[in-house]
């Protein structure tokens, strides 16, 4: 299955696996862009490092409900020698060192430029895609990429007057993209032996040990917090980490690593529809039209040449 995903023949694909995938695709867009409302929401409640150990934390309570009686099974192995190194260097680049720097970037940036800077990630993720993984550079994604990344820059220009664009917060922002682009590159072949929920599951845990060091300020923190804000962090853990990490990992053992990463720049438009119904926050018409524009470029990524 993995082998006709990686081909992209149109007469290999099946037509289930497509579905299958557009389906966790949308479930994975729609989470991650509830993060950001769900993040703006308990921030001022908790500390960057000490979020992102809660949302691991609960995650990996949650799938390890899923997980842990799949590996029981008779048959069922766990990785053996050099097949952890993968597991172990996307849970720290993604599951700890992503979230920690996304998260303290956010506290020095303005959500325009933030959604901006990470947007480069699907750009790297093709980029590393085309030369590592050998996907190759579609005519069509390199195209749709460029004019869904311009959707995401009208989103930035538009999303308030003044930017608060520390270098520290740039910095931190682009890391955060960096890392995320290294980690999809580094799980798509571990998706070739686990299942998405299995590999979802272990990498939260290297992530969850390498964020140990913020228990104590989390533990302070949580004590401290109003209801709604740990009813927050709580979603955070269940919803858009560990359902849409393992939505993600589903549609990555489907879909070519750069033609998903394409799908994220739906996540800014998406993020300001939910703030609308959530938050009542009315959506400028920039962000209408960038989120417009990002629709079409996705649109343009999956586009075969002929």
């Amino acid at each position: 299955m993995a082998t006709t995903a990686q081909t992209g023949s149109p007469h290999l694909r099946p037509a289930r696996i497509s579905k299958l995938g557009i389906a966790a695709v949308v479930a994975t867009v729609v989470l991650w862009a509830s993060a950001f409302v769900g993040i703006r929401a308990v921030g001022p409640s908790f500390s960057p490092g000490s979020l992102t150990l809660g949302r691991l934390a609960i995650a990996a309570v949650v799938l390890g409900l899923v997980v842990l009686p799949q590996l029981l099974r008779k048959g069922s192995s766990l990785p053996r020698g050099r097949e952890w190194w993968p597991i172990l260097a996307y849970g720290v680049m993604w599951f700890g060192g992503y979230n920690v720097a996304l998260n303290a970037a956010e506290h020095l940036l303005d959500a325009g430029t933030a959604a901006l800077l990470i947007n480069v990630n699907p750009i790297l993720v093709a980029i590393m895609a085309g030369l590592i993984l050998k996907e190759g550079f579609p005519r069509w994604l390199i195209i749709g990429s460029l004019v869904a990344f311009g959707g995401v820059a009208v989103i930035a220009l538009g999303s308030g007057q003044r930017s608060t664009a520390d270098v520290t917060g740039v910095l931190l922002c682009l890391l955060a993209a960096a890392l995320a682009a290294v980690s999809v590159i580094v799980q798509k072949p571990v998706l070739r032996k686990l299942p998405a929920a299995q590999a979802t599951w272990f990498g939260i845990l290297v992530g969850a040990v390498c964020c140990l060091p913020f228990s104590g300020q989390l533990a302070a923190e949580l004590q401290a917090a109003p209801l709604p804000a740990t009813l927050g962090l709580v979603y955070l853990g269940i919803f858009p980490t560990a359902i849409a990490f393992t939505t993600w990992a589903y549609a990555l053992s489907l879909i070519d690593a750069g033609r998903l990463a394409a799908t994220t720049y739906l996540v800014p438009g998406t993020t300001i529809l939910i703030s609308w119904l959530v938050l009542g926050e009315i959506p400028t018409v920039w962000g209408l039209v960038g989120g417009a524009i990002c629709l079409v470029g996705v649109g343009l990524t999956r586009r075969r040449s002929r």
